[in-house]
């Protein structure tokens, strides 16, 4: 590599290449804050991409600066959503908590007729062989 002379050389660009990067991860993170906050309206919106056009590095600050708590907010509020749709969809998918309510849920669907009486001692013995 011609451009690497020596290991700080090596050092430097590895430097840089992180400093890079970094500040890439950083923009792309408020660009995504700037179009999922619903406090700010288009207007503002447009401006503050404006300037990050413009004036990449210093509206980046600033915007970290004074956005930075509501960013880390709205971040927050966002994982915790996405955390109970989790959750909601693993005890969905996951079915009945305990043997009574899978024997409630074999009961009525053999009261509706959905299942015969051997289907329901069936599911009643896996229920009761799980508790």
């Amino acid at each position: 590599m011609e451009f690497v002379r020596n290991i700080w050389d090596l050092l430097w660009v590895f430097f840089w290449a992180f400093a890079f990067i970094a500040y890439l991860f950083a923009l792309f993170s408020i660009i995504a804050d700037i179009f999922q906050d619903r406090n700010l309206n288009g207007w503002l919106k447009a401006v503050w991409l404006i300037f990050l056009v413009f004036l990449p590095f210093l509206t980046a600050l600033v915007y970290l600066i004074a956005r930075g708590k509501g960013m880390a907010e709205r971040s927050a509020e966002r994982a915790n959503n996405a955390k109970a749709a989790t959750d909601a969809y693993i005890r969905e998918t996951a079915g009945k908590a305990t043997p009574s309510d899978e024997i409630a849920t074999a009961k009525a669907l053999l009261d509706s007729g959905a299942i015969s009486q051997s289907e329901f001692e069936t599911l009643k013995a896996k229920a009761l062989a799980r508790a």
